[in-house]
């Protein structure tokens, strides 16, 4: 009976990294058919026709037409590559400063520890969003505004688990021996401490990107953000509040929708990252 149960327990565990390992696939191919879309739709589908105006949702426009008769499915599609490519950049250089602060707290002594933490705590004391707000308004927004608040602003969540991550990386066995032959700390960082992190940075990155594309779309909204001529999803919901009272609810539902599903895929993406390189979960 026991070699049986252990059977079972085995086949489980398996199918259950493989229905992860599903899962992961099924949400990058939606997003990258979401990115692919928006690059590969021609303007001509959201030039101005008022013809068209202020249709609701049909067979020929899935997500209906605005008040100057542009498809709002294509605006859609165009909108959410761009919310996703401008996120791109905004978690990237996050998760860069996060690395370079979290090693350097870990490894560069006692003094360098307690200045970055110092850093970090002040700036997890303000919301991400109101520290946003202020650099994209001092920097006069735009594309350059917004993407440099972005990457200043959501990186000291994931620098405080680098820092963890290495300080208990660094006391490991293998660690002290390269200190006594003489290795260099920059040696040591590099080789050691470096590979180990890279699960952790991986599923930190991706659990970052939908905050930062909610807070693009956020300041966006507030006209501190993307140019108002893009297609951004902050600027179409924007355009929309105006028209809602007139009875044109598609014109921020599907948006608004749509957004919230990119965010949930990116967030599914970092979870089932999260459950597949653990292997204490994967077997639940």
């Amino acid at each position: 009976m026991i070699p049986n149960l252990k059977i079972t327990n085995k086949k489980f565990s398996l199918n259950r990294k493989q229905w992860t390992l599903f899962k992961i696939i099924i949400s990058i191919m939606f997003l990258v058919t979401v990115i692919v879309g928006g690059v590969l739709l021609d303007e001509e589908r959201i030039v101005t026709n008022l013809s068209e105006r202020n249709s609701a949702p049909s067979l020929e426009h899935l997500f209906g037409t605005d008040w100057l008769g542009r498809d709002m499915f294509a605006r859609t599609v165009m909108g959410l590559s761009l919310s996703i490519g401008v996120g791109l950049i905004g978690a990237i250089g996050s998760t860069l400063i996060a690395l370079f602060f979290g090693m350097a707290a870990a490894t560069m002594g006692k003094m360098a520890d307690r200045i970055i933490s110092w850093i970090i705590d002040l700036f997890l004391s303000v919301p991400h969003l109101v520290t946003l707000i202020l650099i994209a308004f001092t920097l006069g927004g735009g594309f350059k505004g917004i993407v440099i608040g972005l990457t200043l602003t959501h990186w000291p969540s994931l620098a405080r688990v680098i820092r963890a991550e290495v300080m208990q990386i660094r006391s490991a066995e293998f660690v002290h021996v390269s200190q006594k032959m003489g290795k260099s700390r920059w040696w040591i960082a590099v080789h050691h401490i470096l590979p180990h992190i890279v699960p952790q940075l991986l599923i930190g990155f991706m659990l970052l990107f939908p905050h930062v594309i909610l807070h693009e779309a956020a300041v966006t909204f507030l006209g501190l953000g993307l140019s108002p001529h893009e297609p951004a999803i902050g600027i179409i919901l924007s355009e929309s509040m105006k028209y809602l009272s007139s009875g044109m609810w598609w014109l921020a539902f599907f948006p608004g929708l749509c957004l919230l599903i990119v965010v949930r895929m990116f967030d599914q993406i970092g979870e089932n990252l999260r459950v597949l390189m653990d292997p204490t979960r994967s077997h639940d």
